[in-house]
């Protein structure tokens, strides 16, 4: 398995390990404030990541180490990054307008890592037989 899939699931199985944690926490305080923090968690921390990782795996032999990389380092950047941002909009007196628009652009990031994903996966798609 290539070095990025195992990247990739390691940071996706440390995030759904928080996010189910954070779970636990707002079920037993019956508070859930954090539910869209949770989800992004669990969503594009775990689903998301460990998807990416797989495609790699499967396409090991044809994907592009630096578009998969770049992939990465966007992805896992941006998803790492939009955690506290999140918290804090979902916290903070006024966190909305103070912390939204960081996290929004944290999202962008994570955006990114898509797009580029995107690009590996047409580069497999039309890649020459």
């Amino acid at each position: 398995m290539p070095k990025v899939s195992v990247a990739f699931f390691l940071v996706g199985a440390l995030l759904v390990l928080c996010g189910m944690g954070l779970g636990e926490y707002m079920a037993s305080h019956q508070d859930y404030t954090l539910m869209p923090l949770h989800a992004h968690m669990n969503l594009l921390g775990w689903v998301t990541l460990a998807l990416f990782g797989t495609f790699y795996a499967l396409t090991k032999e044809t994907y592009s180490p630096a578009l998969a990389w770049t992939n990465f380092v966007l992805s896992v950047g941006g998803t790492l990054a939009m955690i506290p941002y999140l918290y804090l909009a979902l916290t903070a007196p006024n966190g909305e307008n103070t912390y939204g628009p960081l996290a929004g652009a944290a999202a962008g990031v994570a955006m990114l890592g898509m797009l580029v994903f995107l690009i590996s996966v047409l580069r497999e798609l039309f890649k020459r037989a």
